[in-house]
């Protein structure tokens, strides 16, 4: 039962994933990007693996140690708990990005491969987006001097 759980912490988030990414134009995506309400299921799924393993979880978060967190992931639930979270929040920042780029008019097709590195390693795919939007952004306040010389 542990393993479905762990899969279905990702099937809950890959639907938003895969509009965001292949259909960031219609309104279904911008209103669940929106949405912060996306991650309550997966949040469920971490309630339900941290429960058994609450002693462990809270003390390796009180008082983080490597060892504490070691013997935590190596608990079935302890694992599936720190993967909801993990899937959950980078879920937030996904949409976070989607948003940002919207606003900013970044173009999909450039989004695209960065959001597919934000699921698979968020700790690159963050710093990714900054790098993106930060150029993006510049180039756009240059283009309205360039227009006017």
């Amino acid at each position: 039962m542990t393993g479905f759980l762990f899969e279905l912490t990702f099937l809950l988030a890959a639907p938003v994933w895969l509009l965001m990414i292949f259909a960031p134009r219609r309104r279904v995506t911008e209103r669940l990007a929106a949405s912060p309400l996306t991650v309550l299921p997966i949040l469920a799924l971490w309630a339900v693996f941290a429960a058994p393993v609450l002693p462990e979880l809270w003390a390796a978060v009180s008082s983080p140690d490597i060892d504490v967190f070691r013997d935590l992931t190596a608990l079935a639930n302890g694992a599936g708990a720190l993967w909801a979270q993990v899937i959950a929040w980078d879920l937030l920042l996904g949409q976070w990005m989607y948003r940002e780029s919207r606003r900013l008019s970044i173009s999909p097709l450039l989004m695209a491969p960065v959001l597919l590195v934000t699921i698979l390693l968020s700790p690159i795919g963050l710093p990714l987006f900054l790098a993106v939007r930060a150029i993006w952004t510049s180039r756009r306040k240059q283009q309205p001097s360039l227009v006017r010389a």
